[in-house]
């Protein structure tokens, strides 16, 4: 597939608050779809590619991709499923318990999920007596979820889905978005439909890796085409008035190293606003998100990463020694890209998911595997990508490290081996 022209997807006003957008402050090269992975038997051919830049809007302080991806390329055939780790479904499952909860005595309540991948939080509601319907546009996940008698309706969640939903359904006591509120370009429409689907009392629950987090500890692998948005507390409160929402109450969680869970409710809902809003806000507002100098900052930050990164490849490589990767989410494609890593520095990656395995990362020729080749083919180091699953990777493969086999986590500190002269670093080495 040949690459448009880089002006083909770009972005130019803010999908927020129409403002127009100014150029942008960290640039991560023209690179291939994060989950856009080219099976090992697939014919050669130049991978789509764009460019992954981020911006600030001056007006409403949305974090935003300058270039939008058509979302046909991104999620018509899906390969992320959310019920792979056990971490995920711990999640999901208390997820769905603090919706009923949120809920209260809503009788017979109706939950519908935009977004609803192979169903793991549909299952999650139903064990929550919740009636439960799933929205997604991969065809092959929306299968997947029926044939385990999840209902998902295999489309986007546009009008003509929110009409079809409310004939046979009625209206929906909870709408939720995990990680997909900032995958979406046209962001009124969907406030517009849910609005329109929700009963006056219910929630509608979205779920994304916090701005602030990101920020923080420089989790910029979160940046790929499918988030085109980097979401803080500011610019929700910005938007979400204009379709007559408004956040009442957030909860931070764990998942991708550090998310928001955001409750909103119609402005005429029963539910209280919590201080915990007006808290987040002030907190936002010390922290300067509103100002271009933070992801300046940030940027010099992201360069750092890349090139105490590299530098610690090559010194492996140049004494003879191997190394393999753990994880093939769309984070590490990020990193690889970025980095420009190819065979010659990471001789494999394994990942758990069997529909990533006999595929490559994207734009690269790394095979993504099956843990097995760790023992055939074993390495001297692994690199774990996805590091937000690092403990959990860890202790699956604690025998290697018995066997010698260090591990690489970029970016996260597990603070309690961190050795004293790799606190300055962008990585930590076990």
């Amino acid at each position: 597939m040949n690459t448009p022209p880089h002006d083909q997807y770009l972005k130019k006003t803010c999908r927020y608050c129409r403002t127009p957008l100014p150029a942008a402050f960290l640039d991560l090269g023209s690179v291939a779809l994060a989950n856009s992975y080219v099976p090992v038997s697939a014919p050669v051919n130049e991978e789509f590619r764009c460019p992954l830049r981020t911006t600030l809007c001056p007006s409403c302080h949305l974090v935003q991709l300058t270039h939008v991806v058509p979302p046909d390329l991104m999620f018509k055939h899906y390969l992320y499923v959310s019920s792979t780790t056990k971490t995920f479904q711990k999640h999901f499952a208390d997820y769905a318990c603090t919706v009923r909860e949120k809920l209260g005595n809503a009788k017979n309540p109706l939950a519908v999920d935009i977004g609803s991948n192979d169903g793991l939080l549909l299952a999650c509601y139903q064990q929550e007596s919740l009636r439960a319907v799933g929205v997604d546009p991969a065809t092959n996940l929306a299968e997947e979820a029926n044939q385990k008698g999840l209902r998902t309706l295999n489309r986007y969640f546009d009008k003509a889905c929110v009409t079809a939903i409310l004939a046979e359904f009625g209206k929906a006591h909870a709408v939720s978005g995990n990680n997909v509120f900032a995958h979406i370009n046209d962001i009124h429409a969907v406030c517009r439909n849910v609005s329109e689907l929700l009963d006056k009392n219910g929630i509608f629950v979205i779920e994304f890796p916090y701005l602030g987090v990101m920020l923080e500890k420089m989790y910029f692998d979160m940046i790929y085409h499918e988030h085109l948005s980097y979401i803080a507390v500011t610019p929700l409160t910005r938007l979400l008035p204009q379709f007559g929402m408004e956040v009442f109450d957030i909860q931070e969680v764990a998942s991708h190293g550090g998310s928001l869970r955001v409750f909103i409710k119609k402005k005429e809902g029963r539910h209280k606003i919590e201080p915990v809003v007006s808290a987040f806000l002030a907190e936002e507002k010390r922290r300067g998100f509103d100002s271009e100098q933070v992801y300046r900052t940030f940027a010099g930050k992201v360069m750092k990463v890349k090139t105490d990164l590299l530098a610690c490849i090559e010194k492996i490589r140049a004494e003879g020694r191997s190394i393999a990767g753990y994880g093939a989410p769309a984070k590490a494609s990020t990193i690889i890209n970025f980095c420009e890593l190819n065979t010659r520095q990471i001789d494999y990656v394994v990942d758990d998911n069997p529909l990533k395995q006999n595929h490559f990362v994207p734009g690269t020729r790394i095979p993504i595997v099956s843990s097995a080749r760790l023992e055939t083919h074993r390495p001297d180091f692994i690199i774990i990508f996805a590091w937000n699953f690092a403990r959990e990777i860890l202790g699956k493969i604690e025998p290697l490290k018995q066997r010698g086999v260090r591990f690489i986590v970029p970016l996260l500190k597990i603070k309690e081996t961190v050795p004293p002269d790799e606190e300055n670093l962008s990585y930590q080495m076990i």
